[in-house]
C-alpha cells in the first residue's frame, strides 16, 4: 500500500509538509506544491480518511438524508450536493430512509460513528430534538424545507406560501370557481406553508371552502389518487385543484382521467415543485417551479461554510418561486 512516506520520497518534500499539502492547512511553496501533487498522482496516493478523522483532521465526507430517492425532487438535490462536493474533493454519503423515523435515526448514528464532516438533513420525519442535539454539540448540520425558530440551525427552504398563494390565484384567474386542495402531511413544513397560502389566496378571493380539503399523510402518487377521490364525491362541480407537490398531482390526474373528467376543460389542475414528472404528462402539469438544484447547491455550500468555522451570515435562505404554465390549466 502507498503511504505518505513514499509521497515524501518521491517528491523529495518532507512528511510534514506531504501532510499540510493533503490537509490543505499551513504554507507549502508553490514549486512543493506542485512536485507533492505530481507524485501523488503518479502513486496513485489515497490518503487515510480514518488516520485523518483520528487525528482531529476532515475526512472529507458529508452525509445526505433523504426521505425517498423515488420523488424526482430529491435526486435532482442530491446531483446538486455531490456537484458541489466532487469540485473540492469531498465524498457524500446517501441515505435514504423511506419516511421511517427508526432508520433516520439509526442513519445519524453511522453518520457520526464514520466521522463524516457534516450532515444535510432533507427528511421531515426525523426527530426534532435529535437535530437539536447535533446542532447543540457544534456538529455541522443543514436542514432543507423546514425552520428551526428556536435555534439558529441553517435552513434551506422555497417560498412555499407564496407559491401556492401564486398557484390558487392562477386558477382563479382562470375561471376557477370551486377549488380544491390536496394537502400533504402537516407535520412538515412545507406542506403546512403551501396550505396556509392556498388558504390566504381563496380567503381573500371569496372561495373559501375548508370542505374542499384532502388532508395526506404522504407525498406520493397515491395520496394524491386518494385525495382526488375523496373530493369527487364530496363535490362534483370541483374546477380547480391545487396538489400539494407534483407527485400527489400526477395521482390526481390519474383519478381525473379514470372519472372520464377531462383537464383542463372539466378540472384545471396545479402541482408544486416542476420535477421532471410533470412536464411529461397527458396533459403536462401546470406547477409551481421551486430553485430545486439551486436548494441543494446552496445547501452543501453553506454546510462547507460551517465545517471550515465560518460564521454563517443568514440562517434561513428562501429562494423565490414562479409559475410554469402547460396543459392542466
Amino acid at each position: 500500500m502507498v503511504t505518505i512516506r513514499d509521497v515524501s520520497k518521491l517528491s523529495g518534500c518532507s512528511v510534514a509538509t506531504v501532510s499540510r499539502v493533503i490537509n490543505k492547512s499551513g504554507y507549502v511553496s508553490a514549486d512543493a506544491k506542485q512536485a507533492i501533487q505530481k507524485a501523488i498522482k503518479e502513486l496513485n496516493y489515497k490518503p487515510n480518511t480514518i488516520a485523518r478523522s483520528l487525528s482531529g483532521k476532515k475526512t472529507y465526507t458529508v452525509g445526505l438524508i433523504i426521505p425517498d430517492i423515488m420523488n424526482p425532487f430529491f435526486p435532482e438535490i442530491a446531483r446538486a450536493i455531490e456537484d458541489v462536493a466532487s469540485e473540492i474533493g469531498y465524498t457524500v454519503l446517501l441515505c435514504n430512509t423511506d419516511d421511517n423515523l427508526q432508520k433516520e435515526k439509526n442513519y445519524i448514528d453511522v453518520l457520526q460513528t464514520k466521522q463524516v464532516d457534516g450532515i444535510i438533513i432533507a427528511s421531515y420525519t426525523i426527530d426534532e430534538q435529535q437535530i437539536l442535539n447535533l446542532y447543540q454539540d457544534r456538529f455541522p448540520v443543514v436542514v432543507l424545507d423546514r425552520i428551526f425558530h428556536s435555534s439558529n440551525i441553517p435552513a434551506i427552504v422555497s417560498k412555499n406560501r407564496e407559491g401556492s398563494y401564486i398557484a390558487v390565484k392562477h386558477l382563479i384567474d382562470q375561471g376557477c370557481k370551486k377549488i380544491a386542495h390536496i394537502a400533504g402531511p402537516f407535520e412538515v413544513y412545507a406542506s403546512r406553508e403551501r396550505f396556509v397560502g392556498f388558504e390566504e389566496a381563496c380567503k381573500k378571493n371569496t372561495c373559501y371552502l375548508p370542505s374542499l380539503i384532502s388532508y395526506q399523510n404522504g407525498f406520493h402518487v397515491s395520496h394524491g389518487f386518494d385525495g382526488m377521490n375523496e373530493l369527487l364525491d364530496k363535490d362534483s362541480e370541483i374546477d380547480g385543484v391545487f396538489a400539494g407537490n407534483d407527485l400527489m398531482a400526477l395521482g390526481a390526474l390519474k383519478a381525473l382521467n379514470k372519472r372520464g373528467i377531462s383537464v383542463p376543460k372539466d378540472i384545471k389542475l396545479v402541482g408544486f415543485d416542476n420535477t421532471s414528472l410533470s412536464a411529461m404528462t397527458i396533459p403536462s402539469i401546470t406547477t409551481i417551479k421551486q430553485p430545486i438544484y439551486e436548494i441543494g447547491k446552496r445547501a452543501m455550500n453553506t454546510l462547507l461554510s460551517i465545517i471550515d468555522g465560518k460564521k454563517v451570515e443568514k440562517y434561513v435562505t428562501e429562494l423565490d418561486v414562479e409559475l410554469i404554465k402547460r396543459e392542466s390549466s
